[in-house]
């Protein structure tokens, strides 16, 4: 006979509202049933008490960069791949991200620990990895450079790669003027002030028809692995309007409202950082979340370059009912990514599911990856039920 585990008396938060002493219950890696906790136990296995709690879907990363740090936390200090997916994927899932898209950076930059090399190793140990806690999937960032989009398609061939995103950092293009793109490099990333002269200026010499062709070889890349386009950094219509044509699926880190703006009128789903929420801001007074929020354009949020912002975010006050901010961490990154079998709790979604302590800062209790217990860390308690068949 089936076991079931049930996690019951919490706050069950469903794509279009929030069950009050709701009720959830898993066999296999499946939700099975959805109600209120009334009566006895469902079934022959684990009852967990989320009295106070609230009970969440895992949280859908669409764009993480965190891996890279923990492969090199300083320039010239590598670490073992298979020991930094290791840490990142159970400081993830300790955050409630059941879904990663780990966003790695296919450009030459030595001094900030980031080559085609380097990126193209976590991208091999992220698709190979295992006894990992949570669905660990590559993104692959492609620089607009000829060398990136080689190294991508070589590694196609061998590393499923789950999303692609067009990347150009340069002076004058994007979020960055030319002393704050030296001032990001060189204090932010610890570049050398000469390195990050040199970049900006093979960065800043690509004409039009140079773009467009490197543009269009990342789209071809995406086509041919079936995987979903973004753009970066748009900073006006024009910028999406380009994208667009050229088959974007999604603008990442609009940078203004206009931007995100276009990009919802052409039907783009729109990203950007939770830090950016949960600060109350932009670190470099680009669009503000909230901002963003408030104009109806913001789809989803992926936390950029620090994970426990993703899970802050859905408990930041928007004047939004909390099922809408929620989907905007679970079920609209799941959409954007093609996966409409999880990010939300719904009868015959799969079992991603977290336990969440909202007070005074949010951490998760439980996570439950495709029906399995996954972490436990906190006072929802569990008792062993005996078997009893559950109806839907």
């Amino acid at each position: 006979m089936t076991e079931f585990t049930e996690i019951r008396n919490g706050r069950i938060v469903t794509p279009s509202g929030v069950i009050e002493g709701g009720r959830v219950v898993v066999a296999g890696e499946r939700i099975v049933r959805i109600d209120r906790s009334e009566g006895d136990a469902s079934g022959g296995g684990t009852s967990v008490d989320a009295a106070g709690r609230v009970v969440m879907p895992g949280l859908i990363d669409l764009h993480g960069d965190d891996i890279e740090g923990q492969f090199a936390p300083r320039s010239g200090a590598e670490t073992d791949p298979t020991a930094a997916l290791a840490t990142t994927d159970r400081m993830n899932v300790l955050h409630g991200v059941t879904t990663k898209f780990h966003a790695l950076a296919f450009e030459e930059a030595p001094d900030d620990g980031r080559s085609l090399e380097n990126a193209a190793r976590l991208a091999r140990t992220v698709d190979r990895g295992a006894d990992t806690l949570g669905d660990n999937r590559v993104h692959a960032r492609c620089e607009l450079a000829d060398a990136s989009a080689a190294a991508v398609e070589e590694l196609i061939a061998e590393v499923d790669v789950d999303l692609v995103s067009v990347m150009h950092h340069a002076p004058g293009d994007g979020q960055y003027d030319a002393e704050s793109f030296e001032r990001h490099y060189v204090e932010d990333r610890n570049w050398p002030v000469d390195a990050a002269a040199a970049a900006a200026e093979e960065r800043s010499g690509m004409d039009a028809a140079s773009r467009d062709r490197r543009i269009a070889r990342i789209v071809e890349l995406a086509r041919r692995v079936g995987a979903p386009l973004a753009s970066h950094d748009d900073e006006c219509r024009a910028d999406v309007e380009t994208m667009a044509d050229h088959g974007t699926a999604i603008s990442e880190y609009p940078l203004t409202i206009d931007a995100a703006r276009r990009a919802k009128e052409l039907g783009l789903a729109t990203v950007m950082g939770a830090p950016n929420l949960v600060r109350g801001g932009s670190l470099w007074d680009n669009l503000s979340a909230r901002d963003a929020i408030e104009a109806g354009v913001l789809d989803a949020l992926c936390s950029d370059y620090h994970p426990a912002s993703l899970l802050a975010a859905p408990f930041v006050e928007t004047g939004e009912p909390l099922s809408a901010r929620v989907n905007r961490v679970t079920r609209n990154p799941a959409d954007v990514a093609g996966l409409p079998d999880r990010g939300r709790i719904e009868v015959g979604a799969r079992a991603d599911l977290i336990v969440v302590d909202p007070s005074p800062t949010p951490t998760v209790e439980r996570a439950m990856v495709a029906g399995s217990e996954a972490i436990r860390t906190g006072e929802a308690t569990a008792t062993e039920t005996p078997p009893r068949p559950v109806g839907r």
